[in-house]
């Protein structure tokens, strides 16, 4: 079993996860807000330089000098992405979620992370995978990432049309019947979907749907570790823009080596 454990930073909490235990990460937590990475790099690593996005539910995944790039030549504040992969050592990569998926990546032999934001457009998009396969442009191999999927809305209280469960689920079953790809991942062991009771609509774990991508790819369950936390749910850690319809987020971030 993956073992999350609370920490403690001026007297607030926020989570780790013991498969990034060689990376200096964190997934902040509401009492955090309103800070901002910069602050909260130096939580981590107060050497680290700092990186985040403007993020777009989308499955751009940029490096920091892209990011660089991109900020040389335009007058806007962040780069439109919802993903950044590390390329030296020292830099801390961020995500901001409510109900999304904060997905963070170490590994072992390069040293270098990445920070995702995976919510159910992102997930369609497959942008897990995408940074999978940047991380092995940048030289990483399978067998040596860990992957943690930090608190996000569980699916017994995260309620879609049939027809986003089956956008999302042609990632995991390729069938162009919305009706097929619905019964299929239903049959599967630990499934991602679980009924609801509104004709039209199900429940969807979109973190089981990235767990699934994954094992897709050739990587091991054991490389794999999902939060025991909603954010729904947790209204006494964790924002939730379906709880509270506020756009509030908390922060989570990894540090490379």
């Amino acid at each position: 079993m993956h073992t999350w454990n609370w920490q403690s930073w001026q007297g607030m909490s926020y989570l780790t996860c013991n498969l990034l235990k060689s990376w200096p990460h964190g997934f902040f937590t509401r009492q955090y807000w309103p800070r901002l990475p910069p602050e909260l790099t130096t939580a981590l690593q107060p050497e680290a330089v700092t990186y985040r996005l403007k993020q777009v539910h989308g499955n751009t995944v940029l490096t920091p000098q892209e990011v660089n790039e991109f900020l040389h030549s335009s007058n806007d504040e962040f780069a439109s992405a919802d993903g950044l992969i590390s390329q030296e050592p020292l830099q801390a990569v961020w995500v901001a979620s409510a109900d999304c998926t904060p997905v963070l990546i170490g590994d072992l032999k390069t040293g270098q992370v990445a920070a995702l934001h995976a919510g159910w457009r992102g997930t369609a998009a497959k942008i897990v995978p995408q940074a999978v396969t940047r991380m092995q442009s940048q030289g990483s191999n399978l067998q040596d990432l860990r992957f943690a999927l930090g608190p996000a809305i569980a699916g017994e209280v995260y309620q879609v049309s049939v027809e986003v469960a089956a956008e999302i689920g042609s990632t995991i079953i390729s069938h162009h019947d919305s009706n097929t790809i619905v019964t299929a991942l239903q049959d599967l062991p630990d499934s991602p979907l679980l009924p609801d009771s509104e004709p039209g609509k199900i429940r969807l774990d979109v973190r089981k749907i990235n767990h699934l991508q994954l094992q897709q790819l050739g990587i091991d369950a054991e490389q794999i570790a999902i939060a025991p936390y909603c954010t729904f749910q947790t209204p006494e850690y964790f924002f939730s823009y379906r709880r509270q319809k506020e756009k509030k987020v908390q922060w989570s971030g990894i540090v490379s080596l």
